[in-house]
């Protein structure tokens, strides 16, 4: 899938995981937007939480071992990308620290109007299906308001949507007490989500890129005595 300037859609999948089970949803996205044609990069954030808490969970420890050598997300990676797809584990119905403080970090991208007409969707897991799954989807789509982001929801677009627990808001997955990963009802929903998310991104970034939707830019002296 290529952009109006002939280059592939740009697509970044940004995440954070503990034990694994976030890491493998999203790259089942990052195969989904590769699949579609895009060029993606996939970037995990880097911990926050004290040795002593990761010592603790034998699980944590070793996903934390498992991706120690993997590309960590940076802005540029954001200012890059032309559709991003967020995840992160649910934390009392809403997103994780780590996640969050990269997405504080962006001001400076959203006060140059660097974010907005970008594509954005978000996934996640929790342990139930009742532990807060949606309203941390809706919690980062909260911030893609903010941004100016165009943010394209899974829907009730394929029927793998009600295999895999039936969340029109985003992918998800229910993990129960286990760190094995994704089911593969859960698997093909993300890389459905990829796929989603590339062939939108695309569209969007030609329209701003032959002028038919303006680029949002905000006026320059609009932060000049509340700075984000």
């Amino acid at each position: 899938m290529e952009r109006q300037d002939g280059d592939a859609v740009r697509v970044a999948v940004i995440y954070y995981s503990a034990t694994g089970n976030v890491d493998g949803l999203a790259r089942a996205v990052a195969e989904g937007a590769e699949e579609a044609g895009a060029e993606v990069r996939l970037r995990h954030i880097e911990e926050l939480a004290s040795e002593l808490m990761i010592s603790q969970n034998q699980h944590w420890g070793r996903h934390r071992s498992r991706v120690a050598d993997a590309p960590v997300a940076s802005l540029d990676d954001l200012a890059w990308a032309d559709g991003v797809a967020f995840g992160s584990p649910t934390r009392f119905g809403n997103v994780a620290a780590q996640l969050k403080q990269f997405v504080d970090q962006a001001g400076v991208l959203w006060q140059r109007g660097e974010l907005a007409d970008k594509v954005a969707t978000a996934f996640t897991s929790s342990q139930n299906p009742h532990g807060g799954q949606e309203s941390t989807i809706l919690a980062l789509n909260n911030t893609f308001y903010h941004w100016g982001m165009v943010i394209v929801p899974l829907g009730y677009t394929v029927r793998e949507v009600f295999a895999a627990g039936g969340n029109p808001y985003g992918t998800s997955f229910t993990s129960g007490h286990t760190v094995t990963g994704p089911d593969e009802q859960a698997l093909a929903v993300a890389r459905y989500r990829g796929k989603r998310l590339a062939r939108y991104a695309s569209i969007v970034a030609d329209a701003c890129r032959r002028g038919v939707l303006e680029l949002t830019r905000p006026n320059p002296n609009m932060f000049a005595s509340n700075p984000p």
